[in-house]
């Protein structure tokens, strides 16, 4: 049996990825972008996809205050393609899978 090597299914890869398809942005941008996500947690996520090969941590030249840039490499776009497979597959299937929902909820309360 193989392993999968990396988590693309992780709560928070595609919305980085998504995030970073127009272009480089500084940790605090996409902190705002990603509401929800707490600092540590998106720190920890950016080093995994750091250590992945997906996107890269770029020092930006002249910043007064140190800052990075965050940016996706050529793997880490390789992504986008695959990110717009699934959401097309949640298109097609999003009645089924809300009616499939739908039923476990009903059954689930009756227990």
């Amino acid at each position: 049996m193989s392993s999968f090597p990396i988590q693309v299914g992780g709560k928070w890869t595609a919305m980085i990825v998504l995030c970073l398809e127009d272009g480089p942005r500084r940790f605090g941008v996409l902190r705002q972008h990603l509401r929800p996500i707490s600092a540590k947690v998106l720190a920890e996520t950016l080093s995994a996809m750091e250590r992945d090969g997906l996107v890269s941590r770029c020092p930006l030249i002249g910043a007064d205050d140190g800052g990075v840039e965050y940016r996706l490499t050529s793997l880490g776009r390789t992504l986008l393609d695959v990110i717009e497979h699934m959401r097309a597959w949640a298109r097609d299937n999003i009645d089924e899978l809300t009616r499939a929902r739908d039923s476990f909820d009903r059954a689930d309360s009756t227990w």
